[in-house]
């Protein structure tokens, strides 16, 4: 592996971005723009049904926000001028056959054009509905990979998946690929046609079903992907799905050079385009808001647990680093583990003692106009321990409630279905994020890591291109940084 300036490498290349008015997707635009300003073209295909309307979603869901300030500071009111210039919106939908893309004048352009493509577009619901799960995580892989195909002049695809297709399992996890058929529990038989011939049938037969709604249809659906996933190894159909679109890749690449980053879980930039800037309340931070409010005591983790994290800025960096590193490499497959468990821990009782000191030192303020006054986090670190803590708080309320409903004739009905929703929410909440809290993997980065070298000896590029987490104070991070910018842009 060779690298010379990353800089350099991206001018005048001509990069296609799916999914693009995402969290990374749009980190991603903004560095290439603020950084190569001479990048030849981006198409950002956006889901929308014309490139007007792509071009709205753009403009109101990426160049609208902050995100983009530094580069409205650089331009001016030149802004709109360059962007239109460097910038194309394309309408389509990677579900479809040619990305959905319409306009024929426009499919050969950019099949003429493209060098790199970049794709970035999934659904990252941990139990989404597994029609569209596998519509989108796997065949959707497969569709922006026939697209690349087609592109004359490819040099290569860097798709984005996550650590987490390694499902549950303790100890190190390689930067290996997934192979064809292959299951996490070695149930044999994993057939990815056989799945879409499932969901088929499945969605089939509870449309033939007149008594069946929209929303226990969509019930049916995410229960179906849940035991899918657990059928071969897999905590739920995000992982289960994305793990598919890996292996879908993987044996349908041919020549074309492929990189597969895998991300942890994602956090708010480290440092640009500024620290703190996040979109939407990503994994532990609905907890933490949570408890900032007051509405929770405790914290479900254990606390001297590794939680894997690293902020959204160096898996950009990291992306922008192997496109430049890996271009024209024929044959290759790489897969570059993007986090923190490995170079430069974090334990769990940090978000801990972080979150205390936080809210303590800021509060939030009550409807009654009064701060919200926090006591130290409580962390129940066993699964069992949580599961007392329900049945005290929860479950002994309902059985006195049950007793009163019987002797009062279901007066206290509603009561007793709220108390059983909020029950049945927990318990599922706590299945769905059981791998990430309680998870005793580890996720190997020497690839990255080789990545990391390449960058820091090839020039003093490695202060534009940073993705090394050990120069991370994750006390620093996550008390300055990260909770003051969840709370400014996802505290809603």
């Amino acid at each position: 592996m060779e690298l010379g300036s990353i800089v350099d490498y991206l001018e005048n290349k001509v990069i296609l971005i799916t999914g693009a008015t995402g969290f990374l997707a749009k980190l991603f635009v903004e560095k290439v723009l603020r950084v190569q300003p001479n990048v030849k073209k981006l198409y950002l295909l956006i889901r929308a049904p014309d490139g007007k309307s792509a071009l709205q979603r753009f403009n109101t869901e990426a160049v609208g926000k902050d995100l983009f300030k530094l580069l409205k500071e650089k331009h001016g009111t030149n802004l709109k001028n360059y962007l239109s210039e460097k910038v194309t919106p394309v309408g389509g939908d990677i579900t479809c056959e040619d990305l959905g893309v319409q306009d024929s004048t426009l499919k050969d352009e950019m099949w003429r054009d493209v060098d790199i493509v970049v794709n970035a577009a999934a659904t990252t619901n941990f139990d989404e509905s597994y029609d569209l799960a596998l519509n989108l995580n796997t065949f959707g892989a497969k569709n922006v990979l026939k697209f690349a195909q087609k592109c004359v002049n490819i040099k290569l695809l860097l798709h984005i998946s996550t650590a987490y297709v390694s499902g549950e399992k303790p100890g190190l996890m390689l930067e290996t690929p997934y192979h064809l058929g292959e299951s996490l529990n070695g149930t044999p038989g994993l057939d990815i046609d056989e799945e879409r011939k499932i969901v088929e049938d499945k969605l089939k037969e509870l449309e033939s079903d007149h008594n069946s709604s929209h929303k226990s249809i969509k019930i049916a659906m995410k229960e179906l992907g849940m035991q899918r996933a657990h059928h071969y190894g897999w905590p739920n159909t995000y992982v289960f799905t994305k793990a598919l679109g890996e292996m879908i890749i993987g044996h349908l690449k041919g020549d074309m050079p492929v990189v597969i980053i895998r991300p942890t879980i994602v956090t708010s930039t480290f440092k640009e385009p500024f620290p703190g800037w996040v979109e939407g309340i990503r994994t532990i931070d609905s907890l933490v808001l949570g408890y900032g409010k007051g509405r929770l005591t405790c914290f479900l983790g254990n606390p001297e647990g590794i939680y894997d994290v690293v902020p959204a800025d160096m898996v950009v960096n990291a992306m922008i680093a192997a496109i430049a590193a890996h271009a024209n490499l024929a044959c290759s497959e790489t897969i570059y583990h993007v986090g923190s468990s490995v170079s430069n821990p974090f334990q769990f009782n940090t978000i801990q003692r972080c979150s205390y000191r936080y809210f303590t030192k800021y509060p939030c303020i009550g409807k009654n106009g009064k701060p919200i006054v926090v006591g130290e986090v409580t962390v129940l670190n066993l699964m069992t321990s949580f599961h007392r803590y329900i049945a005290l708080r929860y479950l002994l309320p309902l059985v006195v409630l049950q007793f009163v409903n019987f002797i009062l004739c279901r007066a206290f009905e509603s009561t007793y279905k709220n108390l059983k929703y909020k029950i049945d929410f927990v318990l599922r909440l706590v299945d769905l994020y059981k791998p990430y809290l309680f998870t005793k993997s580890f996720y190997d980065d020497m690839n990255t890591e080789k990545l990391r070298r390449v960058v820091r000896e090839s020039g003093d590029e490695e202060k534009i291109f940073y993705f090394d987490p050990r120069i991370i104070d994750w006390n620093e991070y996550f008390e300055h940084i990260h909770l003051p910018g969840v709370r400014e842009r996802g505290f809603k």
